[in-house]
């Protein structure tokens, strides 16, 4: 069984008289370890992809399984449910909440489980670790570098110990040494932790970062490249 396997989704937005085609009848299978980027111009589909997969959104037509759960036939809080549990996410912009320590930050998943307070907390310093931000628990956003903000944001989609990341143009913010720090984070992640990564991005050194390549136009796959070899990424345009 696949961990991820959509089966001819496509996704249409009806505006005014208008129905817009977002994704034609997509197919494909993501197993477990794998890293994807997922690429394509704006417009391709890959963010509506994207958000197919973060159960933020719903096919109109097809079937989207998720380590064989019918994310379809799921209803709003079980999709909350799964959210929490299997997806971690991360953002261009961070979504950190300014006010509220980097430890806190990352806490707030556990918050929805009725985790104990010192529990959350030893689970928080420990992703915060994971990530190389042991010490830092106790700084706001505001403390922070970009890198390290993303960071945190990292260490919050680790916490609950999800399958999965999807990473939406995770480096979009970020200057390319610390782009490359946040890439080689994903790597250390992905091949010693065996978390699925999915990242969406725009730029072909991040997508070398990766072991495969989906490429989206006019919302349908027309490129599916498994690559044998990880690209070096940013560190071939020093």
């Amino acid at each position: 069984m696949s961990l991820i396997q959509v089966n001819g989704i496509s996704k249409v937005y009806r505006l005014g008289d208008i129905d817009l085609k977002a994704l034609c009848t997509v197919s494909t299978k993501i197993e477990q370890g794998e890293f994807v980027a997922i690429m394509g111009p704006s417009g391709s589909g890959k963010s509506t992809f994207m958000n197919i997969l973060g159960c933020l959104d719903k096919p109109t037509t097809g079937q989207y399984m998720l380590e064989g759960i019918d994310i379809g036939k799921l209803d709003r809080d079980e999709l909350a449910g799964i959210r929490n549990k299997k997806i971690g996410f991360v953002f261009q912009g961070f979504n950190l909440l300014p006010r509220t320590s980097a430890l806190e930050n990352v806490e707030l998943p556990m918050l929805y489980d009725g985790i104990p307070a010192k529990e959350r907390s030893e689970k928080a310093a420990g992703a915060l670790k994971n990530v190389g931000l042991e010490g830092r628990g106790g700084h706001h956003p505001n403390q922070l570098s970009g890198g390290q903000q993303q960071r945190v944001a990292i260490a919050r989609a680790l916490v609950n110990n999800a399958p999965i990341i999807l990473a939406d143009e995770p480096t979009g913010n970020l200057d390319t040494k610390t782009s490359a720090e946040i890439m080689e984070l994903f790597v250390k992640l992905n091949t010693e932790s065996h978390i699925t990564i999915i990242i969406v991005t725009h730029e072909h050194d991040i997508a070398a970062y990766s072991k495969r390549i989906i490429r989206f136009l006019d919302g349908c796959i027309v490129s599916d490249e498994e690559k044998g070899i990880r690209g070096q990424g940013l560190e071939n345009h020093d």
